[in-house]
């Protein structure tokens, strides 16, 4: 992790996929980028600083501007190629679909 604010993540898992969920409230698109680079997915970006105008005095500035990095690893039993992301209110959702082999198999079992 790099940067001056962290995004919150959300990381769930089902049996086909893994779901990771960012906030990024007022950010858009193309102020965010993400990438998988050897076995490591990274959402990285920066929300900008609102402009001040003038004649304006803050009582109080909370939010947190500045660049941030989100790194996270990918297990061997994901098919990288296979990763969507889609974002609308702010919130960013990765979809990592799980390969064939890391999904819960059920074996027959037989009656002799």
């Amino acid at each position: 992790t790099a940067g001056n604010w962290l995004p919150p993540v959300d990381i769930l898992e089902s049996k086909d996929a893994y779901l990771i969920r960012a906030e990024l409230p007022g950010m858009k698109k193309e102020d965010f980028n993400l990438e998988v680079n050897d076995g490591t997915l990274t959402l990285s970006g920066e929300r900008k600083a609102e402009a001040r105008s003038d004649g304006v005095a803050y009582h109080r500035s909370e939010r947190v501007n500045g660049k941030f990095a989100r790194s996270f690893y990918l297990p061997r039993t994901v098919k990288q190629d296979g990763i969507k992301a889609s974002y609308q209110d702010g919130i960013i959702e990765i979809q990592v679909p799980k390969a064939e082999e890391a999904k819960p198999k059920q074996i027959a079992i037989n009656v002799h």
